[in-house]
């Protein structure tokens, strides 16, 4: 028997202070400026995106990481190479991993860690910069605002996958890699 459905959790964290909820139910939101959506990330092929472009007619979680060296991102990122496709088309939602790093890094990361989804890379940490960023890692849930934000406090406080998830929609992922029990 499946678990119900939880509804998704919809309030904004961050490390300033939380306002209080709104009274109306409406989501809080807060636009992504402008001179941010318009810096430049680098696709595998060094082809130039405006960042603003990759969530402009879609939700997506966008995932930054301190680097490709660290070990904590590489088993972040091993967890989301295990996010089945079919559970982000059916929510509707793009996944997103932005690095420090030359364009150059990509497909050798994306091959260590298994991950098949969207990547990209801020080299001269422009975008890291403006959103003030000083650890590296931060985890935002958008469409044409950011819903939700999680900066790490360390290096071993990224927010787990799948409560992110749960914002967006998509379905539980088991990451305990066993295999499935059969009762009889």
């Amino acid at each position: 028997m499946a678990a119900p459905a939880l509804a998704p959790v919809t309030r904004q964290v961050s490390s300033r202070t939380a306002a209080a909820p709104d009274p109306s139910g409406q989501e809080r939101r807060q636009p992504l400026a402008a001179a941010v959506a318009e810096l430049p990330v680098l696709d595998a092929s060094g082809r130039r995106v405006p960042f603003g472009e990759l969530f402009r007619e879609r939700r997506a979680v966008v995932v930054f990481v301190r680097h490709f060296l660290c070990y904590t991102c590489k088993e972040y990122v091993d967890d989301l190479a295990k996010i089945p496709k079919n559970f982000l088309q059916e929510a509707n939602v793009a996944l997103i991993v932005i690095g420090q790093s030359s364009y150059h890094h990509i497909e050798p990361f994306c091959k260590l860690t298994g991950y098949c989804h969207e990547i990209y890379v801020d080299p001269e940490r422009e975008i890291y910069k403006r959103l003030g960023m000083k650890r590296g890692e931060e985890i935002t849930s958008s469409g044409h605002y950011i819903h939700f934000i999680h900066r790490d406090r360390n290096r071993l406080d990224h927010k787990p996958i799948n409560s992110v998830l749960q914002l967006v929609g998509v379905q539980h992922v088991d990451f305990t890699n066993r295999p499935p029990v059969i009762h009889v």
